[in-house]
């Protein structure tokens, strides 16, 4: 398939380096050093297992202009950023190109194909404009979530550091032929690729430990296990995650395992920076309307009152405006 990457950093670069090498005819779209790195040399895959593959894309560029038309575009920008890449992505599309959404937080199309009493409500803190949603046809869209963590350790080398699973899901649930083409495809690439029926859970599983962690800590420069493991924030962490945990369930969200049991497996990570924490220190905006603001959002919706977490909220929010 022809597969576009749109974002190639250390995420979206681990996917089209590891598509590449399957065969799939893949371009990137990166900036900067790193594209340079890649249109001059190739891009660097260091593997969990040590070893390292070199992977020539079909081609690399800034310029979505200069793209063919794809079967896949997968959207591997941060969240923040998907509103202002939306206008050009057209361009890329044939009349069954697919849409996948690797974004951490909520995604702008929660309530499309939903089915439940919020059919069509637009999720503001995310795609505030309706810009996203006028240029990304919701039938074209799939569902994810991305459970692999790598980094660029220099312009055009990506360090895979854990993490094979990228879990897929049509937006009602439906099991089509086209998910099930794109999984193989994954699958061929070495990722686990499981197809669920409730995509919306999975994103709550994972929202559910990040709402809380990451932007403690951006405010506090912890790894999760020190947050984890020191008695305050790991309550704080807690009250938030329950304050979460109403409103997902009031969504008809069962997150199949405990509370405890989440903060444990975030604590299991070990002395790793949160995405949130790495923007901080390197003075880039942040994600956190996607991974918090959206749970103040739907907490109003719901009418389930979120204090804690619009505490950590405003002094995130406060720090980006004091910091840039």
């Amino acid at each position: 398939m022809k597969i576009c990457i749109v974002g190639a950093g250390a995420i979206g670069g681990l996917l089209g380096g590891k598509l590449a090498l399957a065969g799939e005819e893949v371009t990137l779209i990166a900036r900067g050093s790193h594209l340079a790195a890649i249109q001059e040399k190739g891009l660097e895959l260091r593997l969990i297992d040590g070893s390292s593959q070199v992977v020539t894309p079909t081609l690399a560029t800034d310029d979505i202009t200069q793209v063919e038309a794809q079967d896949v575009v997968i959207l591997a920008v941060k969240t923040n950023g998907v509103g202002a890449i939306a206008p050009l992505l057209p361009s890329l599309y044939h009349q069954h190109t697919m849409v996948v959404t690797a974004q951490n937080g909520f995604p702008w199309w929660y309530f499309r194909k939903h089915g439940g009493e919020y059919e069509g409500i637009s999720l503001q803190s995310v795609d505030p404009d309706g810009i996203i949603e006028n240029y990304i046809d919701i039938d074209r869209v799939i569902g994810c979530v991305v459970y692999q963590a790598a980094e660029i350790v220099e312009p055009g080398v990506i360090k895979h550091i854990e993490g094979e699973r990228f879990t897929l899901g049509e937006l009602d649930g439906t099991k089509t032929e086209r998910i099930q083409l794109l999984a193989e495809s994954l699958k061929k690439a070495g990722f686990k690729t499981p197809v669920r029926d409730q995509i919306r859970t999975e994103i709550w599983v994972k929202l559910w430990g990040n709402l809380a962690f990451n932007p403690i800590s951006g405010l506090t420069g912890a790894t999760l296990e020190a947050i984890a493991r020191y008695p305050l924030t790991r309550e704080l962490a807690r009250n938030m995650m329950l304050e979460a945990q109403a409103i997902a369930q009031r969504l008809g969200i069962n997150f199949g395992i405990s509370l405890e049991q989440r903060i444990n497996g975030t604590e299991k990570v070990g002395a790793h920076k949160t995405s949130m924490l790495q923007d901080i220190e390197a003075g880039r905006p942040t994600e956190i309307e996607a991974i918090v603001g959206a749970v103040i959002e739907l907490g109003k919706l719901t009418q389930i009152p979120t204090p804690h977490i619009e505490a950590i909220y405003a002094s995130v929010k406060l720090l980006e405006a004091t910091k840039y």
